[in-house]
């Protein structure tokens, strides 16, 4: 069975969802463009989430709230509901920009705190274990064959999405919605390099299954070795993570001083 078949199977029982959000930038009152410290009494907007694009893992369809085809307070309560819903979280860079932004919404609209869940953020994979020329999606996603973020005019699709520009915001929801996909992509090509993904035989209820996508079938690779214990090791045949039993298969009593 493939990864994607393993974690279909498992998004049954975890809620898989693969997040994107896209920002409004923040007004200031400048007295120049080079090397500028802005105080607090400066700031005519301080910025807000403009849209998002989310995916469950197990389904097909890309959902997509914005300020424009939504109000932002509708917007701000699917964010809530989604993030409420799922068990786990992929996002790019996710834990510092996306998650924050959200919380800040959820907060200035008088929202408790969403139920818990677990972030997988795949910048932090990126820069833990490869050494890419550069870590931003675009370049990860296309160096790995998985496709590129679609190309927009830059600022001015943000200026033009402000003053409500139909068009633009056609383009805006393409582009947020393919960096879901992008993300998602990159979450099953990462694979078993996704060293601290959340157990999942934690949503299957199989004690002996792949930490990572939650297969069983497990082939025996050896032992794992620590500072002074070995366990049995395994290799997932669905994904490639490498897992080890959670019991000991032998042990020494003395160790080196240092």
């Amino acid at each position: 069975m493939s990864l994607a078949d393993e974690l279909n199977k498992a998004s049954k029982s975890a809620r898989i969802l693969t997040l994107d959000i896209e920002t409004a930038p923040m007004l200031v009152h400048s007295w120049g463009l080079w090397n500028q410290n802005h105080s607090i009494n400066q700031i005519v907007d301080p910025g807000r989430v403009l849209c998002f694009a989310g995916k469950w893992y197990d389904e097909k369809k890309v959902h997509f709230f914005s300020e424009h085809h939504n109000t932002h307070e509708e917007m701000v309560k699917a964010a809530w509901t989604m993030l409420d819903e799922c068990d786990i979280l992929v996002t790019y860079n996710g834990p510092s920009f996306d998650v924050k932004h959200l919380q800040r919404e959820f907060v200035l609209a008088g929202m408790s705190p969403p139920s818990k869940f677990e972030n997988v953020d795949l910048l932090k994979v990126a820069r833990a274990q490869f050494k890419f020329p550069s870590n931003k999606l675009d370049y990860v996603a296309q160096a790995l064959g998985l496709g590129s973020k679609l190309a927009h005019e830059g600022q001015g699709l943000w200026t033009a999405c402000l003053a409500g520009d139909d068009k633009a915001w056609a383009r805006m929801r393409r582009y947020n919605k393919q960096d879901v996909i992008l993300t998602e992509a990159l979450y099953d090509r990462m694979g078993g390099w996704i060293k601290s993904h959340p157990h999942m035989g934690l949503f299957t209820h199989q004690a002996r299954s792949c930490f990572r996508c939650g297969g069983t079938a497990l082939s025996a690779n050896g032992v794992s070795v620590s500072a002074g214990t070995a366990f049995a090791s395994f290799t997932c045949d669905a994904c490639g993570a490498q897992s080890r039993a959670s019991t000991r298969k032998h042990a020494v009593t003395m160790r080196g001083v240092r």
